[in-house]
């Protein structure tokens, strides 16, 4: 291949989505992992394996960039972006809910991870871009044990770029505000969305997947001596 294989994560929709068309566009060949199989088939690109991954399978995710590497070559970048917001309170939140979102903002963030950067290591080259949030730089309220999962993506991928930056591996931190995504949907309780959505509303709106995209490209298209460690973006109407 004339561009080296990208692995995304959560591609079906939203961020992953929009990052998966602008890289495709850019030539790569992609591993695009999610839930939803047809929606990841809708997309329709180009050298693009589609393959029904639960992120916080570590073995199915390994099998998956396996199977990748074997037909378009090395992974050169993953884009952990897979990841789930369910808001609420502390005292009332059901728990099954905080076990989701560690399982899946931060487990399979450290899966994607060790599924590529082994081959990076060895190969002395290679880019981890993880999808956080302005969440894991700050707190909000109902925002609890999702911030909790956000600022240890934010501590992770910190740590991580000082363990592999003598080896030529970069990471990266991508930190939006609000999004346009599905992300809100999941959330359970009524009241938090509706309040949320006036948030957003207040703030003159989010922002649209594809800008988040155009960051993630903007860090990986820098020479592999350059890292930009963080982009924390958000609606200029944002003020938290």
């Amino acid at each position: 291949m004339a561009r080296p294989l990208i692995v995304i994560t959560g591609a079906s929709s939203g961020i992953g989505a929009a990052t998966a068309r602008l890289l495709s566009a850019q030539g790569h060949p992609l591993l695009l992992l999610a839930r939803r199989l047809e929606k990841l088939e809708e997309l329709a690109l180009p050298n693009a394996l589609c393959r029904k991954v639960d992120v916080t399978d570590r073995r199915a995710v390994e099998d998956a960039v396996r199977e990748a590497e074997k037909r378009f070559g090395p992974a050169d970048a993953i884009v952990n972006n897979a990841g789930v917001m369910l808001l609420g309170r502390i005292a009332d939140q059901p728990a099954d809910e905080w076990d989701r979102m560690i399982d899946l903002n931060v487990k399979g963030v450290l899966y994607g991870t060790r599924a590529v950067l082994p081959g990076m290591l060895a190969r002395g080259t290679g880019t981890i871009i993880n999808v956080s949030s302005i969440a894991g730089r700050k707190t909000f309220a109902n925002h609890a044990a999702y911030v909790a999962t956000k600022f240890a993506v934010h501590a992770l991928s910190e740590n991580l770029r000082e363990e592999v930056a003598a080896a030529g591996v970069r990471v990266v931190t991508i930190a939006p505000g609000a999004v346009e995504t599905e992300l809100l949907s999941h959330t359970s309780d009524e009241q938090i969305k509706d309040d949320y959505e006036a948030w957003k509303k207040s703030a003159g709106g989010a922002l649209d997947s594809q800008v988040v995209a155009e960051a993630i490209a903007y860090a990986y298209r820098q020479p592999q001596s350059v890292t930009i460690r963080e982009i924390v973006l958000a609606a200029t109407g944002q003020e938290a």
